[in-house]
């Protein structure tokens, strides 16, 4: 049985099934481990951990009834997120031109930001001057399709593969911070200042190692230091580049900083982070642990929301995890998701009336196990008039042997 326990209550002996964080915010190679010494407690202590998930057939179990089981856990998160969703403190963002308008478009951009990306990382490990003028303009064009419809760069973010992570990954962060910054209602010049860091804000992993970052087996402490470094590496680098905003640097030098204090590179805690800092924490993890890696599978986006629920109680500021939820959804774009009809659908895109009611797009029967011809439901809409059905809980596309990208645009 699966179970969800405090870190105060492991003992060695359990078998660790979840150490229930970000890659770069734990010091195993894998999130699964059996507890054997009194090390690899005191490393799951010292990076902040604060909740594990146990599996009491592999191991040890806690004391009876001291811990919910993880279908208790996630039903209890999920509850209390969906009140989240309903509450009015926080706009959705507003969306100007339909999907299928904004895709070609964003396409367009989101390739001429990853090759960018890779271009400026280029230049920075040669040495050369990041041309600023260049990164703005492609930039731009990144914030203002986001600016149009965001669940258009969302869905080509679920869209990529592994193979140039560091580059999506930073096109992606971009893209959803602008979407962020939107709801927090800032102006046009300071979304676009965001929109750069957030393009910039990997760019110290240059000088990371290639060999230790594409290194499929465990990592030491000192190489695992030396990948955190990447922090302080970039900070260093934008510093030799005139005319970066102040924005764009606390994006780098803050995204690894946790509200609890836990983080890195200087154990900043609650408002000793910047604002845009807090903001790019909970956008960086989000988009890390939704993407897929050699060695990490990436989560269904609507468990990521429900894992960044659970963080937010230590790691993230909860204010602004409440925004960040009503400018990507309870389900985001690109999570599948159980109907209440026994269907399974992709959501396609958000309402912002109503984050628990978005565009699915129907692909199969659960029930009967066979798949439908695809029909895109919106489930704000009556029986009748193109809606009349509800989300039940969201799926793992593995358990069903499911490519969403075939069901994309």
């Amino acid at each position: 049985m699966i179970k969800k326990i405090a870190v105060v209550q492991l003992k060695l002996g359990m078998y660790v099934s979840d150490v229930n964080a970000g890659w770069m915010d734990h010091p195993f190679l894998r999130n699964s481990l059996l507890l054997e010494t009194e090390e690899q407690l005191q490393k799951i202590r010292r990076a902040g951990i604060r909740e594990v998930y146990i599996d009491t057939g592999k191991g040890m179990d806690v004391e009876a009834d001291a811990a919910p089981t993880a279908v208790e856990a996630a039903r209890e998160s999920q509850q209390q997120l969906e009140r989240m969703a309903e509450a009015p403190e926080a706009k959705p963002l507003s969306v100007r031109t339909s999907l299928a308008e904004e895709l070609a478009k964003a396409k367009g951009a989101f390739s001429e930001g990853t090759r960018l990306v890779r271009s400026v990382m280029e230049d920075a490990r040669l040495g050369r001057q990041i041309e600023l003028d260049s990164v703005k303009a492609v930039v731009e064009k990144i914030a203002n399709s986001v600016i149009r419809n965001s669940n258009a760069m969302m869905t080509l973010r679920r869209l990529q593969q592994r193979d140039d992570y560091i580059y999506q990954h930073s096109v992606g962060v971009c893209a959803m911070l602008t979407a962020f910054a939107k709801a927090m209602d800032m102006d046009l010049a300071a979304i676009h200042q965001v929109a750069l860091g957030g393009l910039l804000h990997d760019i110290g992993y240059v000088r990371v190692q290639g060999e230790i970052l594409k290194k499929p087996s465990k990592l030491s402490d000192e190489e695992f230091l030396h990948v955190k470094s990447h922090v302080v590496q970039g900070a260093d680098l934008l510093r030799q580049t005139p005319g970066i905003p102040q924005l764009a640097h606390d994006i780098l030098e803050h995204h690894h900083e946790r509200f609890d204090g836990s983080g890195y590179p200087k154990g900043l805690k609650g408002e000793e982070i910047s604002q845009i800092g807090r903001m790019a924490a909970i956008v960086d993890v989000y988009d890390a642990i939704t993407s897929e890696r050699v060695y990490h599978r990436g989560v269904n986006p609507g468990e990521a929301m429900r894992k960044l629920f659970d963080w937010s109680r230590y790691h993230f500021d909860p204010a602004l995890f409440q925004v960040f939820v009503k400018s990507v959804g309870i389900y985001p774009v690109g999570t599948l998701v159980r109907l209440e009809s026994e269907r399974l659908a992709v959501v396609v895109e958000q309402r912002d009336k109503n984050l628990l009611q978005p565009l699915v797009r129907v692909i199969y029967d659960a029930k009967r196990r066979y798949y439908l011809p695809p029909q895109d439901v919106d489930l704000s809409r009556p029986v009748g008039y193109g809606g009349g059905d509800r989300i039940v809980t969201h799926e793992a596309p593995a358990k069903w042997g499911i490519d969403l990208a075939r069901f994309y645009p």
